[in-house]
């Protein structure tokens, strides 16, 4: 299921920061007008600043859940259920990672193929504008931040979650609470 979360809270995080992002071009061009016609600059550094505020806020949750996750299974259960862990970790994320690429990449392309004026429905050509279309916009909203953010990002709560969990196996076979009800032979009890 990490993943799966990891997944969704970095999908939420982009649409919020495109929201922000939004808000603040809205108000931009509200405020200043000579900037659609190109006698105003606009403030890019205030937009810099937004993107580059939620990439680091935004990260919070899913940087605790990679790193809380082996933290907390390792400190309670030891080593051993930390190994259990991390082939679920494996597993799920890389499946995940390249259905989130392939799928985020259909809604890109679907979008795009309607756009070419080469997709027909009972020999009608549908283009921009037309409900197919509006649909397929729509499609893409999701499948960008799926393809472009949540399909890499998995690679990192893989490597991570494992390098972590190996660079602190010895600790958690040291003070594992739960362990010695689990696992009585181990080196901590």
């Amino acid at each position: 299921m990490l993943p799966y979360a990891f997944s969704a809270l970095t999908m939420k995080s982009v649409g919020k920061a495109a929201l922000e992002m939004v808000k603040e071009v809205r108000r931009q061009l509200t405020e200043n007008p000579d900037i659609k016609t190109g006698q105003t600059r606009p403030n890019y550094e205030r937009c810099i600043t937004i993107a580059t505020k939620s990439a680091v806020f935004e990260m919070f949750l899913p940087a605790t859940i990679v790193l809380g996750t082996p933290l907390l299974v390792g400190v309670l259960f030891g080593p051993q259920a930390v190994a259990g862990v991390l082939p679920g970790i494996l597993v799920s994320g890389a499946a995940m990672a390249v259905s989130s690429a392939n799928a985020g990449g259909a809604w890109d392309n679907a979008k795009k193929y309607i756009e070419s004026g080469q997709f027909t429905v009972s020999g009608v050509v549908k283009k921009k504008g037309s409900n197919e279309h509006k649909a397929a916009v729509i499609g893409d909203t999701v499948g960008d931040p799926l393809k472009d953010t949540s399909g890499p990002s998995l690679n990192i709560l893989v490597k991570l979650s494992a390098i972590f969990s190996l660079v602190f196996c010895q600790f958690f076979d040291k003070t594992a609470l739960l362990q010695c009800v689990f696992s009585p032979t181990s080196a901590g009890c």
